[in-house]
């Protein structure tokens, strides 16, 4: 099709424009750090709340956008190391499935570092440099706060509900590119997907299994030392 041969036409006259490019890019034994913002987004599956409770009562997970701090240091010219570090994300938790529509159900804050290694494409030199990466994330979860709407579904009546979730150490992907301006200022844009898998205890002694496998999309902008 003339359209998708455009396309193909114009990504490879980006590309080979971008490895004849003049701006120094991160070469071995060189730092970066670059500062943005980076929002998660949960891909939820959830389990049902274990009885007593209404049949298929399931949760949902709100996203969220907060800053972040990416440093990377330089292997080789082609394989470098990547941490990643955020302010703590505040998550909204709803109900789904039976309970859709019942409002906030409540909230949980979280923080998932992640390390990376990962592998940039071109040279050092390249104005602009894809790479991809994997890595590990471990996803703490903290100031779990039940609402009086979680109380009324687990425990009407009675005291009100409160709940933890489970921390996971986990596996991440990732796909990015950094668009190098001059030797030592950069633009980097990532998108990461995280495998997370938890589990929901309550403190009516029901539980709950969630599959978040949150997608997470970073900008930041940069500088290297």
């Amino acid at each position: 099709m003339k359209v998708s041969s455009n396309v193909v036409k114009l990504l490879v006259a980006v590309g080979a424009l971008a490895v004849a490019g003049g701006a120094a890019a991160q070469a071995q034994g060189k730092w970066a750090v670059s500062i943005g913002a980076a929002q998660i987004t949960p891909h939820v599956e959830s389990g049902a709340i274990s009885a007593p409770a209404l049949p298929n009562s399931l949760g949902d997970v709100g996203k969220d956008t907060e800053p972040v701090i990416v440093v990377n240091y330089g292997f080789t010219d082609n394989i470098t190391g990547e941490f990643t570090f955020a302010s703590p994300y505040k998550h909204t938790l709803y109900g789904a499935g039976a309970i859709a529509g019942t409002g906030e159900l409540g909230t949980v804050n979280a923080l998932p570092p992640t390390a990376f290694v990962q592998y940039r494409f071109f040279s050092p030199n390249a104005a602009f440099r894809p790479y991809v990466g994997l890595g590990v994330t471990y996803a703490y979860f903290y100031k779990e706060t039940g609402s009086f709407r979680m109380t009324a579904l687990t425990n009407p009546g009675g005291p009100a509900t409160t709940f933890s979730i489970d921390n996971k150490l986990t596996a991440s992907g990732q796909i990015g590119a950094v668009w190098n301006f001059n030797e030592k200022w950069f633009l980097n844009a990532a998108l990461v997907k995280t495998r997370l898998r938890t589990d929901v205890h309550f403190s009516t002694h029901q539980s709950q299994h969630m599959k978040l496998d949150p997608n997470s999309t970073v900008l930041t902008l940069g500088y290297k030392f």
